[in-house]
């Protein structure tokens, strides 16, 4: 979806060293600013935290608005190798979409875990940023939705931000009127929330046989949400 940006100005870009880091932000709506100006997106704030806090690292917004987990598997291998440098790290933000449009929860959890496989496959430490249910969408749904993202962090020993909205659910000052996407502020809200982990991951990425890394909190889902991520 397409629509006006949330008011106000916008910030600068970090100067970023010639030889930070990369991190791919691969996700949905939520990655790729939705009705924002781009230096407020989530990729754009978070490059900006990482490096006022002596993080060096250039974030690129992969982000489509719209994808579900099935789309984006579709473009993964295309994003992956036509970046000018190989991602030291790839934030994995997907699987909203799937939830607004009643997805089977096995078809997710099918395309989340050949996501995951896939950047594996290329060496590449991945950070998954989770999603949960609404409550609309039924009990049976949330059970089998909610836990796809913590069992893979487990299973791949991958970096987990259990719920990437966490910081904004319930805050109208920090959402689009819609109910769902961040606002400005609200990108700021979930950047102070997870840049800890992002810089974590980066820094000290996990190996296979390790335990889970440090992880963000969970908390209340969305009810009624109904705009593509």
């Amino acid at each position: 979806m397409v629509g006006p940006a949330d008011g106000g100005s916008t910030q600068a870009r970090a100067v970023v060293p010639a030889d930070a880091p990369v991190i791919l932000a691969f996700g949905d709506s939520l990655y790729a600013g939705y009705r924002l100006e781009p230096n407020d997106s989530y990729p754009a704030q978070l490059e900006v935290a990482l490096n006022a806090a002596g993080v060096p690292a250039r974030v690129i917004n992969a982000g489509v608005s719209g994808d579900t987990t099935a789309a984006a598997l579709q473009r993964l291998a295309f994003t992956l190798d036509n970046q000018p440098r190989k991602p030291a790290l790839v934030m994995v933000g997907l699987g909203g979409n799937d939830m607004l449009r009643g997805l089977p929860p096995a078809d997710t959890r099918a395309n989340m875990e050949a996501i995951v496989s896939a950047i594996e496959a290329r060496h590449i430490p991945v950070l998954l940023t989770g999603m949960l249910a609404g409550h609309n969408l039924g009990a049976d749904y949330d059970r089998a939705f909610n836990p796809i993202w913590p069992q893979l962090a487990r299973e791949h020993h991958t970096a987990l931000v259990p719920f990437f909205l966490q910081a904004i659910i319930g805050n109208s000052a920090l959402q689009l009127d819609d109910h769902v996407h961040p606002n400005r502020a609200g990108v700021a809200a979930i950047v102070r929330a997870t840049e800890p982990v992002v810089a974590a991951a980066l820094k000290n990425p996990p190996r296979n046989g390790e335990g889970d890394r440090p992880q963000g909190g969970g908390g209340a889902v969305p009810h009624g949400a109904n705009r593509a991520m």
